[in-house]
């Protein structure tokens, strides 16, 4: 447990707490049902053994009054005799009300309740033939006392039972408090850097999803992190390159070495260096943008056709340059789109800048634009194209370029990451599959209307 935080504040010390309370209230509501039921039960058996004995008085009249008054004296004062006549003799005569003479002398059994020396109790009448009757009373007191005995035994019992739910949510909190204690232990490694950190199965299911999302998160970190790594490994190596032809340059013309014929060629050089400088890390930071949750965008209805001949016109004098045969596929009528038209064609400038790089002299680009489900917007190269392990991971930062940076030209190896994120951003998706033209062709698939991101 962390310092400072208090004890009750820990999942172990909650279970045992929340165990306690639920057997203390289970042991309180069971003995106060109990407490009546043991209350009840003593009550009646006390009217039944009245009844019996009042039963036996009844009968012993019957037979011999001498048999009877010697078993009404035996009673002592919880007995009274009704006559025929209405008279109540005995030591409970005050008890015996006028309601219960009535009953008796209409012939029904009596059970009620009365008083017997300013006491509360219990009263059982028995009619005789000759219409009056015998009255049992005994006190409610007594029936209690009768009880406490039982009440006792019962009260034990609840406490070793409380004592036995108490040990028992010890015990359980322990089992389930340990693991989870292992657990955060294991997340504060992995959250100080270590990898590969040994996590236990654990029995209890729920748990065992806990511990099986730490080992998930740790392999995630660990291959997130190989990745970080060599993408820095990247960033560092293209950075050097221009830079260290700058520097060369650049220390050449302060030592006076370059003739001067040369210069502006040098000039040229180290202008075309720090272009390429600059482009990179323009990558950068739009890659670091689009990442950040401010960014912006601005959705317009505009003609995504429009948008394509644009981008196609603007790159024309590059294929040209390049001898490649850069040409559109448009839709004879427009292509309505709500989105961020400069988000757009960023995305197409970048696919069209990628095929360019890619595509020999004398071979394709295509640039298409349709509608549908949505609108589609596609670039096709006649370049080498990509295999299908190159297509698994064509929109990771800087994979093709580590791949094919001494194979083919190569940018700076964010261009396709770039786009795919800002499709993602505009509510589409990205994708890449073989040209009919024999190279890449690359499809990006809009909404017709932007959705933001909390209504998506």
């Amino acid at each position: 447990m962390s310092a400072g935080r208090p004890w009750t504040a820990s999942v172990t010390a909650r279970i045992m707490l929340g165990t306690f309370a639920v057997s203390l209230i289970a042991v309180v509501v069971t003995g106060i049902v109990a407490l009546q039921v043991v209350q009840g039960v003593v009550e009646s058996q006390a009217r039944q053994q009245l009844k019996a004995q009042a039963t036996a008085l009844v009968a012993a009249r019957a037979t011999g009054s001498h048999l009877a008054a010697t078993r009404l004296a035996a009673l002592g004062d919880r007995f009274a005799v009704v006559e025929p006549d209405g008279t109540v003799t005995g030591a409970a005569r005050s008890s015996v009300s006028g309601t219960v003479v009535r009953e008796l002398r209409a012939g029904r059994v009596v059970s009620g309740t009365t008083t017997l020396g300013d006491k509360d109790a219990v009263l059982v009448g028995i009619p005789t033939s000759d219409g009056g009757g015998v009255v049992g009373v005994r006190k409610v007191a007594d029936i209690s006392a009768a009880s406490a005995e039982l009440i006792r035994w019962l009260a034990l019992a609840l406490v070793l039972g409380l004592a036995v739910a108490s040990v028992a949510g010890v015990l359980l909190a322990r089992r389930l408090g340990r693991p989870l204690t292992r657990l955060a232990g294991s997340a504060r490694e992995l959250a100080s850097g270590r990898r590969g950190v040994a996590i236990e199965r654990e029995p209890v299911a729920e748990i065992e999803d806990i511990a099986q999302a730490l080992r998930g998160l740790d392999a995630a970190l660990s291959v997130s992190e190989d990745r970080q790594r060599e993408f820095l490994l990247s960033v560092s190596h293209e950075i050097r390159t221009p830079l260290t032809a700058i520097r060369g340059y650049a220390e050449a013309l302060a030592h006076g070495v370059v003739p001067s014929d040369d210069i502006g060629r040098v000039g040229g050089t180290l202008t075309a260096e720090a272009d390429r400088l600059r482009r990179f890390l323009d990558d950068l930071l739009e890659l670091a943008r689009l990442e950040a949750d401010d960014f912006r965008l601005d959705p317009q209805h505009f003609d995504a056709r429009e948008t394509v001949e644009r981008a196609v016109a603007a790159w024309s004098g590059v294929a040209s340059r390049a001898g490649v045969l850069l040409r559109e596929e448009l839709p004879g009528r427009p292509v309505p789109v709500d989105t961020d038209e400069s988000r757009l064609r960023q995305v197409v400038d970048g696919l069209i800048e990628n095929a360019l790089r890619v595509t020999p002299e004398g071979a394709p680009v295509v640039v298409s634009v349709s509608a549908g489900d949505g609108v589609r917007v596609g670039v096709r190269d006649g370049g080498p194209g990509l295999t299908a392990e190159d297509t698994e991971v064509a929109f990771e930062r800087g994979e093709l370029h580590a791949r094919y940076r001494d194979v083919r030209p190569v940018g700076t190896g964010l261009g396709l990451s770039i786009a795919r994120r800002l499709v993602g951003r505009l509510g589409g998706t990205l994708e890449v599959r073989p040209a009919p033209e024999g190279g890449a062709a690359f499809s990006v698939s809009l909404p017709s209307s932007y959705i933001p991101p909390a209504e998506r």
